[in-house]
């Protein structure tokens, strides 16, 4: 992706998505540079990608079909229905209540298969056969890549005063924004769950490679292989990739709770847990920078 591609996504998504708060706060002894991209519509930044994916491409009369550990659902839902397309997602059971409930309740069709993640991408799969819907890929595609790169566009319209992001991996879309938009201006850490280790496994292996994932951040940071655009990408930028383990995702979520009143589910605390943790550690004068990504924790703050 190119900025210029970028920008155009920016402007194209701009009536219907939000323009996220950011925060400058201590914590963990760390003087930081937030943003709260949980604030997104749907509860994280998937919106960004998913309007403009529907808006860059034409939709058919059979609307859109995705597959989602959650986040990603909700959000081609939501942009299907705001813009009158028809919309099915399939989610596996392990995408939690609160995700599925908020499905739900932007009116578009939901299946619930049991299984995992890869079972509902095969029901998907079989959805875009039969009916000639529009497969909305949750990360490994340009499409989407470009309504991601929004959010770190966005972040420099803000006046990100950051030496070093870190952002959590799973497929790799948001990272994949992120590198297409700065390339080297910023240097961009890859945070990921050690028990979904995606991006980090790729980058020993030299290559894509499947993964066994499971933690509490599965349905949202829960892909088994790195999308091919954020690793071709990452691998370029000689991306500094660290695992964090889930105990150290849980006390980033209570972290981020007792200290900034900001209630997130375990992916959208990840890139905070490298810090918190010291699986990630910063140079003394290096000005830090941390995206939460996510919300949308089960079960959610009201049952």
């Amino acid at each position: 992706m190119t900025r210029d591609e970028i920008t155009a996504a920016h402007l194209r998504i701009a009536p219907h998505v939000h323009r996220t708060p950011v925060m400058a706060a201590r914590l963990g002894g760390f003087a930081l540079r937030f943003k709260f991209e949980h604030c997104q519509i749907t509860g994280s930044f998937k919106a960004r990608g998913a309007f403009n994916t529907l808006l860059s491409r034409r939709v058919p009369a059979a609307g859109v079909v995705a597959a989602s550990g959650g986040n990603h659902g909700a959000a081609v839902a939501r942009a299907a229905v705001a813009l009158g397309h028809r919309a099915h997602v399939f989610v596996p059971e392990y995408a939690g209540p609160a995700k599925i409930a908020l499905i739900r309740a932007t009116g578009a069709d939901l299946t619930v298969v049991p299984g995992a993640y890869q079972d509902a991408a095969d029901a998907a799969r079989a959805h875009e056969a039969a009916t000639g819907a529009m497969q909305v890929h949750p990360y490994d595609a340009p499409e989407t890549v470009a309504g991601q790169g929004t959010c770190f566009r966005e972040w420099d319209e803000q006046g990100l005063d950051a030496d070093t992001v870190l952002i959590a991996v799973g497929g790799g879309g948001l990272i994949a924004g992120a590198l297409s938009w700065w390339g080297g201006a910023r240097k961009v850490v890859a945070v990921e769950p050690a028990l979904a280790p995606t991006l980090h496994a790729a980058l020993a292996a030299g290559g894509p490679v499947d993964v066994d994932v499971g933690g509490i951040a599965a349905n949202a940071l829960g892909a088994r292989r790195i999308g091919a655009i954020a690793f071709d990408l990452a691998r370029a930028a000689g991306v500094e990739s660290v695992l964090v383990g889930d105990e150290a995702i849980a006390a980033a979520q209570r972290a981020l709770w007792d200290n900034l009143r900001q209630f997130v589910e375990p992916a959208g605390a990840t890139a905070l847990a490298a810090l918190l943790s010291g699986a990630y550690v910063p140079a003394p004068d290096e000005r830090v920078a941390v995206l939460l990504c996510g919300a949308n924790p089960a079960p959610g703050p009201f049952g």
